[in-house]
């Protein structure tokens, strides 16, 4: 995709809300800006102000319940004819899409690239789950499969991704009383953050330590004797909006409950932790807790740090809720598993939940032809080229 399929953006009126962390919507705005768009900004808390491309910047301080009342006028007054916004799940991004629509005005999001790295995810309406993309596997088989140029190298940038947490989190708390009814979707404490950063080092460390010698085990004797299960994190969206779970645990039960069930006994349950939860989470007492219930302790493994694709390349196949860590399963034509609503939830391309139990001893095959139209649809409708801490590659027209 690029930004060319919105159209000419030259005399509209746009309305940005809440970014990603960091400077990328400000250095969007005046791309904008400089190709005849009137463009505005709502910021929520301190750090909004700070990174805002700040000519038309407007401060919302009001309480929650004021919201939805204040952008529906906030549109109307000015006018707007879209908006742009990351993420579709937090409570400022949703109640502001919902008066788009009432009002027919366009909503543009940004998220995580689905197809990863070096891509961005930019759709109307929604992603993930509230994505429009076509669900029907005879759309896909229908489209001419041609060879799409690779991706330009975005170099994500991981010390100006810290930079722009770091920074966010200190300027919104230090500057709280500015904006005193703020409502952050997830913890906002900057000590905390801070404190887990730390952790996430010291943890970085011991794993590289503790899992020596397990990427050799996974490309050797363990190749093709294990299922592998990839932890999303644990307050992530795609969990709490997009599928019937309400906590990691819950689905890791689920799991092993399956597993204990209906698994060859020869083979192995191999979990991962999301690197954004390592200095956050530590599931391994939990997992190992229930698979001793279970009677499945010494089949089961819990990782952290090993090498993702070579984790799906080995693997019988892949169980996760609805993580983006699916398409790359299926990029390696490992059998995957959605226990959730994902947008790869197609037939052919993965199994549903209430195929798990039968996924363990038959794990349908990937179709791959079927895939590789499907990843063709989603980078040439869904993505951009770029990343939100490196370099991105758009022209706006």
């Amino acid at each position: 995709m690029n930004l060319n399929k919105i159209g000419s953006v030259s005399g509209k009126k746009i309305l940005f809300l809440q970014g990603p962390m960091g400077s990328f919507f400000a250095k969007l705005e005046k791309l904008f800006s400089e190709a005849g768009a009137s463009t505005y900004r709502i910021g929520f808390n301190a750090a909004d102000y700070f990174f805002a491309y700040k000519h038309a910047y407007t401060p919302f301080r009001g309480k929650i319940e004021a919201w939805p009342d204040f952008i529906h006028d906030y549109l109307r007054e000015h006018q707007i004819e879209m908006i742009f916004l990351f993420g579709d799940c937090r409570f400022y991004q949703s109640i502001a899409i919902d008066a788009a629509e009432r009002l027919n005005i366009d909503v543009f999001v940004f998220e995580e690239g689905y197809i990863r790295p070096d891509y961005i995810t930019l759709e109307r309406y929604g992603v993930n789950d509230y994505s429009r993309i076509p669900h029907d596997p005879a759309f896909y088989r229908g489209l001419e499969l041609t060879e799409l140029p690779p991706p330009k190298p975005a170099h994500t940038s991981g010390f100006r991704l810290a930079y722009s947490a770091v920074a966010y989190y200190a300027v919104a708390n230090l500057f709280s009383w500015r904006y005193p009814h703020y409502r952050h979707h997830r913890d906002f404490s900057a000590l905390k953050e801070f404190y887990l950063a730390l952790r996430n080092i010291v943890r970085k460390f011991i794993y590289a330590y503790t899992e020596r010698g397990i990427l050799q085990e996974v490309t050797g004797r363990w190749s093709k004797r294990y299922f592998f299960v990839p932890l999303q994190t644990h307050n992530d969206f795609q969990i709490l909006q997009h599928s019937r779970y309400r906590s990691v645990e819950k689905f890791i039960i689920d799991v092993l409950t399956s597993f204990s069930e209906n698994a060859d006994k020869e083979h192995l349950l191999i979990f991962k932790h999301h690197p954004v939860d390592r200095g956050r989470k530590n599931y391994a007492g939990f997992i190992f807790e229930h698979a001793q219930k279970l009677g499945v302790a010494p089949r089961v493994r819990v990782l952290h740090d090993v090498y993702l694709p070579a984790l799906l390349k080995h693997a019988i196949g892949t169980v996760t809720i609805n993580s983006t860590v699916g398409l790359s399963s299926l990029h390696h034509k490992t059998p995957t598993v959605t226990m959730g609503n994902a947008i790869y939830g197609i037939e052919g391309l993965s199994v549903p939940a209430s195929g798990l139990d039968r996924f363990w001893t038959e794990p349908r095959p990937v179709d791959y032809e079927l895939y590789k139209r499907f990843r063709q649809y989603l980078i040439k409708h869904t993505q951009l080229n770029g990343s939100f801490y490196g370099k991105l590659f758009i022209k706006v027209l």
